[in-house]
């Protein structure tokens, strides 16, 4: 008995360290932004207030050492934050650590609807950014409306370990 106990305890734990081992799945999938489908031409004769946010991202961090790095899949999140006023984003500029212009992600307008949120993914294994990379976001919003949210989620996972971070844009103009 002693020995059954055993073996069932050992196929136990092994089942455990197997499924914690297994890659976690989401039932959700993520597609990609259509920018064409969200192109707008702005609302002529309304006195829209022009912003510019300043947001840093990080697609690689230092690890251990100068010399040693560790690429991130960043998400940026366009956030409206307004529940009765569309917001609309001119410009998304991603430039690197040296302050190159990496990519414009659209060329007109587009508007986010309210309380609506868009997102940009920068894949992991995209190192263009550096470890010092930042967006631009030009935009412009109607008078009552409140100030628009730019957020990134940093994230790597190895194993059981994971690393993620946040950073939150800061209106410049």
């Amino acid at each position: 008995m002693g020995n059954k106990i055993k073996v069932r305890l050992i196929m136990l734990l092994m089942g455990a360290f197997l499924i914690s081992c297994a890659e976690e799945k989401s039932d959700v999938t993520h597609e990609n932004v259509n920018w064409e489908n969200r192109k707008i031409n702005l609302p002529s004769g309304d006195s829209l207030i022009d912003g510019q946010t300043y947001l840093s991202v990080y697609s690689q961090i230092y690890s251990q050492s100068e010399r040693n790095t560790k690429d991130l899949t960043v998400t940026v999140s366009m956030r409206n934050t307004d529940a009765n006023n569309q917001l609309f984003i001119i410009d998304a500029d991603y430039y690197n650590t040296k302050g190159d212009l990496i990519k414009s992600y659209f060329d007109e307008p587009i508007y986010i609807d309210p309380m609506e949120t868009v997102e940009i993914i920068i894949d992991e294994t995209d190192q263009l950014g550096g470890t010092g990379g930042n967006f631009i976001f030009d935009w412009k919003m109607y008078p009552t409306a409140t100030d628009p949210s730019f957020e990134a989620v940093m994230i790597s996972t190895a194993g059981q370990q994971g690393l993620s971070f946040v950073t939150i844009g800061r209106r410049i103009k």
